[in-house]
Order: structure tokens, then sequence, then C-alpha cells
């Protein structure tokens, strides 16, 4: 089990859905946690649940299609917690639509919050954990959370699944980059669980059919990523780096 006490995670989409869950996973851990979400009265209600139980949480305002406000961001959850030895890259968006009726503005958000903002709260995080001295110790993770949409085509979900493809190569080519850095770069590619981003789908008769065709009819529980996570947190991930992780209840089997 892995013991992460004292060590500052920052979690990027964690008003709701995994990045919550990652949340109240780690901070059982002992982590301290660094919550950014552009629904700020969402972030505040965690963190005071967080510091009632006893853990170290601040909530931080950040829309990750904003690249420039990434920096910023980062730069506060060091000024109230420490340095950053954990990125956890969650944010994201559905990107649902046929090619031939997605808006060029539906398809370039889709992008910016999947793809761009993966890729830059990586970099950025990468330049603090090299500046505090958490990557010469061979300490700095960074995580992001990827798909299996990014492994097999979905439909009318292609720039959605481009947008998670070009996660699992960009978190390979970062691991390659800052390997001699000790930076662990690792992706996660969960298969289907119900939240806030796909429940009204799954409520539908054709949720319901695409549930009834997966190999062992039924969602996953958002438990399902635990272990991975914590592996990848923590001192296990010290010789894990360019890694995707699909858990996925054997759904594109």
């Amino acid at each position: 089990m892995s013991d992460l006490t004292g060590k500052t995670v920052a979690i990027t989409g964690a008003s709701s859905g995994l990045g919550q869950h990652f949340a109240r996973l780690l901070a059982d851990r002992g982590a301290n946690l660094a919550l950014m979400a552009r629904r700020t009265d969402r972030l505040e209600a965690e963190v005071e649940a967080l510091r009632a139980k006893g853990s170290k949480a601040v909530a931080i305002a950040l829309d990750v299609s904003n690249v420039g406000a990434i920096g910023p961001a980062l730069d506060a959850a060091e000024t109230e917690l420490g340095p950053i030895h954990v990125m956890i890259n969650n944010a994201g968006v559905g990107g649902e639509g046929m090619a031939l009726d997605i808006t060029p503005e539906h398809f370039d958000q889709t992008f910016a919050v999947n793809t761009r903002g993966v890729y830059f709260g990586a970099r950025e995080a990468a330049k603090r954990m090299l500046a505090s001295g958490v990557a010469e110790a061979s300490e700095a993770r960074i995580i992001n959370i990827a798909s299996i949409a990014g492994l097999t085509v979905l439909p009318g979900l292609t720039a959605y699944c481009a947008s998670k493809a070009a996660v699992i190569s960009m978190t390979k080519g970062l691991a390659r980059e800052w390997t001699r850095q000790h930076i662990a770069v690792n992706a996660i590619c969960p298969g289907y669980i119900e939240t806030e981003i796909n429940a009204h789908w799954f409520a539908t008769e054709g949720g319901q059919k695409q549930i009834s065709r997966m190999p062992r009819k039924r969602l996953m529980d958002i438990t399902a990523l635990d272990e991975a996570l914590l592996m990848l947190a923590g001192p296990a991930a010290g010789q894990i780096t360019g890694t995707a992780i699909t858990i996925d209840d054997g759904q594109v089997l």
C-alpha cells in the first residue's frame, strides 16, 4: 500500500467523478491535495470535507483549456502545500458528435481540454518538479488519465477517441524525454465508469443496449482504478514510465 504522507498531489478536474474520487483515495494515504477545476463551489465543499477528516487540502480555480493559467495554478498549490510530487491530469470533456455534424468549436474544445490541457499540465508540473528537487529525488510522478477510447474506435466519438489516443502517445513521448531526469510519466486507460460526464447516456435505452453488448454486461465501479493509481503515484513507479495501463473489465474485447 502506497504511503503518500506529506506528498503534494495536484489533481485537475477534481470537482466530481474520477477526480473527486482520486482526491479522497489519496487523502486516505496521507497526501496533501491541490484540487483544481472550474466549478470552485464544488471544490470548496470537497476541500472542507477533506479538512474535516484531517487532510491538508486547497481548492484552486483552473480551466485547463486556458494553458496560460496552469503554471500559476501549480505555483499557488506549491505556495500552500509545498513542492508538487504527483500531477494527475484528469480533466476531460466528452467530445460527442458524428464527423459530419460536429462543429469546429466543439472539436477544438475537446482537444483543448483532453489533449492540450494534459500536455501543458504535464509540462508545467515537470518544470516545478525539476526546480524543487523532487525529480532529482526520484519522487516525481505524472499520471495522465486517458481512456480505452484511445485504443479503439467508438461510434460517434471520433474526436474524443483521437484526443485520448494523443494522450497515450504524448505520455510515452514525455516519458522518453524526461527519463534521465527521473520523472515517471504514465497513463491509465479506464473503461466505462458511470460519472457525471456519461450518466445521462447510460440512463437511456441506447446506453442500456451498449452495456448489454459489453462482455460482462456491466459498467466498472469507480474504485477499479484505485490500485493502479496508487502504484503510479508511489514508490513503485520509480521504475515504471511510459506505460499506459488499461483497466476496462474486458470492455474492448
